[in-house]
């Protein structure tokens, strides 16, 4: 692809993809492989924090959390999902941003806590957004991060990397997001595995963290700001 532009093919690609996202957010946060992700980030909270919702597509996730009283401000590249996501928040307070999340638009210190679901891996500089999510957090702030899992078919949108094609979503792994929060200044405080059905016949409980992580369709951490 000549003169490709990440951000640009990103924003289109989510675009295209809005309405589709759209149809299975509500089943995917409520049922679904996230239905365990706002549980997990609010047992960390009081209810009244500042969450900023990076990469937060048609808003689903911001508007549950502004529905439980917190001040929301949602984050995402794609127009198309943010017209979904202001229409489905349009009685809560929650407010929507266009932005890539590389060059958060607020200033330092803005929020309590932020929430990255599914959405680092689909940047072109991950170490940049991890920068960029130290910045606008408080000290002593959380930060929330959810990548896909070695097991988690979604991965094929980077297999055309091997043919040299440029591609949206920067495949890593669970314990290279450790290792890079960890070096650049986060703490891990909380962790959280999800898995593929069938799984739960395992016993993931006598399994050491990198064998848990590596059969994980999602690895969920909590990371505060240090």
């Amino acid at each position: 692809m000549t003169n490709f532009k990440w951000v640009d093919e990103a924003e289109k690609q989510w675009d295209e993809r809005a309405e589709t996202w759209h149809s299975n957010s509500i089943e995917m946060w409520d049922k679904g492989s996230r239905k365990d992700i706002i549980p997990f980030l609010t047992k960390h909270l009081t209810g009244e924090e500042a969450i900023c919702d990076l990469g937060c597509g048609d808003g689903y996730a911001s508007y549950k959390l502004a529905m439980k009283g917190f001040r929301v401000t949602g984050i995402d590249l794609s127009e198309q999902m943010l017209e979904k996501a202001r229409k489905r928040a349009k009685d809560t307070s929650a407010q929507f941003l266009k932005a890539d999340i590389s060059n958060i638009p607020v200033e330092s210190d803005s929020f309590d806590a932020i929430m990255a679901i599914n959405s680092l891996e689909w940047t072109e500089n991950p170490l940049k957004v991890l920068t960029e999510m130290k910045r606008v957090v408080k000290r002593d702030g959380l930060i929330c991060i959810a990548i896909l899992g070695p097991t988690a078919m979604p991965r094929i949108n980077s297999y055309l990397r091997l043919y040299g094609e440029k591609v949206i979503c920067n495949t890593m792994m669970p314990w290279e997001l450790g290792k890079l929060a960890e070096e650049n200044g986060l703490v891990k405080v909380d962790e959280l595995g999800v898995y593929k059905r069938g799984a739960e016949n395992l016993p993931l409980e006598k399994l050491s963290l990198d064998l848990r992580q590596a059969l994980t369709f999602m690895w969920v951490f909590m990371f505060q700001n240090k």
